[in-house]
C-alpha cells in the first residue's frame, strides 16, 4: 500500500522556519507501507527556512506581500503527475498548512486565526479523487 505524506511529518525539516512536524503516531502507522514524501514548497523552490505564506481569497501570499500561488500551483501539479500511475491508498498532509491542510487553514490575516478549508495541495487531492487525511485524526 502506498501512502502519500507531508514530508514534514516524517522528520524533514522542511517547514517554513526550519524545522519539522515529526509525528511517531503517523510514522508507526506507516510503517508496513511504502511511502511516498511531498513538500510542495520545497518542490516549488522557496528554500528551508522561508517566509511564511497564507492563502488570501485562495491566493497563497507570504507575509511580505509576494505572491507565491504560480510556484506553488506548478509544484502541486507536479505532485499529481507523480501520483498519476501510483496505486496511491491515501494521503495524509499535515493540519492548517496552506498547502496541506485538509479541513482547516489559517485566514490569511497572519494572525493565527483559522477557517474551514483545505490548502491547494490537498483540495487538489481530494479533487482528482484521493482520499485524504488530516494529520490530527491517525
Amino acid at each position: 500500500m502506498k501512502v502519500v505524506v507531508s514530508a514534514c511529518l516524517l522528520g524533514h525539516n522542511c517547514k517554513y522556519n526550519g524545522g519539522n512536524n515529526y509525528n511517531e503516531r503517523i510514522v508507526e502507522y506507516l510503517r508496513d507501507k511504502e511511502v511516498i514524501p511531498v513538500c510542495p514548497e520545497v518542490l516549488a523552490g522557496l528554500g528551508v527556512p522561508r517566509t511564511p505564506m497564507e492563502l488570501v481569497d485562495g491566493v497563497l501570499i507570504n507575509r511580505d506581500g509576494k505572491c507565491v500561488d504560480a510556484q506553488i500551483r506548478q509544484a502541486v501539479a507536479q505532485i499529481l503527475e507523480q501520483l498519476r500511475d501510483e496505486d496511491v491508498a491515501c494521503a495524509i498532509l499535515k493540519s492548517r498548512s496552506p498547502t496541506c491542510g485538509v479541513l482547516q487553514v489559517y485566514d490569511g490575516s497572519f494572525s493565527g486565526k483559522l477557517i474551514d478549508g483545505a490548502g491547494v495541495l490537498a483540495q487538489a487531492l481530494m479533487d482528482a479523487g484521493y482520499r485524504v487525511i488530516d494529520s490530527e485524526i491517525i
